[in-house]
């Protein structure tokens, strides 16, 4: 399991708010793309963030999150408009290292507690946006998919810092707007992908104690090693490996893993985005462990649960179909990279990728809304970020941005 979960109490981390030391740090820009593979950064729709940057609005960026490199290819999104901007980050991440902890909040990073309310990165959060001198860079998806072509669903609270700064704006005087641009992110691997993939594959099927299956077709190399470790996985925790549909077996698995911890902590089992069930199940959870109130029994029986949540997640990670109908150079690369950072809780940087980005039109924001209903100001960023990504027809009279 990697360390996504920190057993500390939480501390806020405020993002530096001068612009002396993203200038400093910008020449390593390129420097911290490679490092995740990332050769070249293609922005398009930078006019459109310009035009709300000249008419002084309140601006979120919302992304999808597909890869770790993510907060650097917006970060040349941002250089790219003349404007640095600030990042909310999870905190772990500021919890690998202390050149992490002495660099991002000098980069404009700054921490949420996911595995709670934290009302101080919200506060913060809502204030960027009400001072207009920057641009808010928000992931709604809360975590790292992996998926080019896909969109989980988006955390409310994206809406709830808008509106808490579109009311602030609009109160001031002269009034002011916020406006969300939805951002895609899309990456295009521009290498020899059997070459790049074969020594992880190999390196996977000696760790099931296989002989690399180097003649086989690729996608069928990549069904055999995924049941393999599926059923792994099922022996684990239900006994024995199951039979039949992989994507049922998936889900099988994943509400065996979810539904016992619902019962006993939340009272009732949940349907749904199991990004959301596990976000809920680690906030019942971790209190008490990051109190150090448990005795070591306890301590590693809260463990063992956060091991469960954690594979849970990552299960729901490999969407259905996405390998089906000659799938594309990207999804192969995505498919095994999880399965690498699966089996080892490591990835190793892939190159080259080219990285696209795109800003949708702005999105205003309303101060309030009406109750009851899906969120219109979320239905409109899932719509225009799926427009974006690829994965809907956009709507007449809007002319795609990708």
């Amino acid at each position: 399991m990697q360390a996504i979960v920190v057993a500390k109490p939480y501390r806020f981390v405020p993002p530096h708010r001068g612009n002396l030391w993203p200038a400093l740090l910008r020449p390593a820009l390129p420097w911290f793309l490679r490092r995740e593979g990332i050769a070249s950064v293609e922005c398009r729709g930078v006019e459109k963030l310009a035009a709300s940057v000249s008419s002084g609005h309140g601006i979120m960026l919302a992304s999808n999150h597909c890869r770790p490199g993510d907060a650097f290819v917006i970060a040349a999104l941002g250089r790219a408009a003349g404007r640095n901007v600030h990042i909310m980050a999870s905190w772990h991440v500021f919890m690998q290292g202390w050149i992490q902890r002495l660099l991002l909040p000098r980069a404009g990073v700054f921490s949420v507690y996911r595995e709670g309310l934290d009302r101080e990165a919200l506060k913060c959060a809502i204030q960027i946006l009400a001072d207009a001198r920057r641009p808010l860079v928000i992931f709604p998806e809360g975590v790292i998919s992996r998926h080019n072509d896909r969109l989980n669903p988006l955390m409310e609270g994206t809406a709830m810092i808008a509106r808490g700064a579109a009311r602030q704006r609009a109160a001031a005087k002269p009034p002011g707007r916020v406006v969300v641009h939805p951002v895609g992110i899309k990456y295009h691997f521009e290498g020899n992908l059997v070459e790049t993939i074969e020594p992880m594959l190999a390196d996977i099927e000696r760790r099931l104690s296989w002989q690399p299956n180097r003649g086989m077709a690729l996608v069928d190399r990549l069904a055999k090693i995924g049941g393999a470790l599926l059923a792994q996985r099922e022996a684990e925790h239900l006994g024995a490996a199951g039979a039949g549909d992989l994507n049922g077996r998936i889900r099988n698995l994943i509400d065996h893993l979810l539904n016992p911890i619902e019962d006993d902590w939340l009272r009732g089992r949940h349907e749904g985005d199991v990004v959301a069930r596990v976000k809920l199940l680690r906030t019942a959870l971790l209190p008490d462990l990051v109190a150090g109130q448990l005795t070591e029994a306890e301590r590693d029986q809260r463990w063992t649960l956060l091991g469960k949540l954690y594979l849970a997640q990552q299960l729901a990670f490999y969407p259905e179909g996405y390998l089906a109908a000659d799938p594309a150079p990207e999804r192969i690369l995505e498919t095994v990279e999880r399965f690498e950072e699966d089996t080892t809780d490591r990835v190793r940087a892939v190159s080259p990728l080219r990285a696209v980005v795109t800003v949708g039109d702005a999105i205003e924001v309303p101060p309030d809304r009406a109750r009851g209903g899906e969120d219109p100001l979320m239905r409109a960023l899932r719509e225009r970020l799926e427009e974006l990504l690829g994965l809907r027809a956009p709507e007449h009279g809007r002319a795609a941005d990708s």
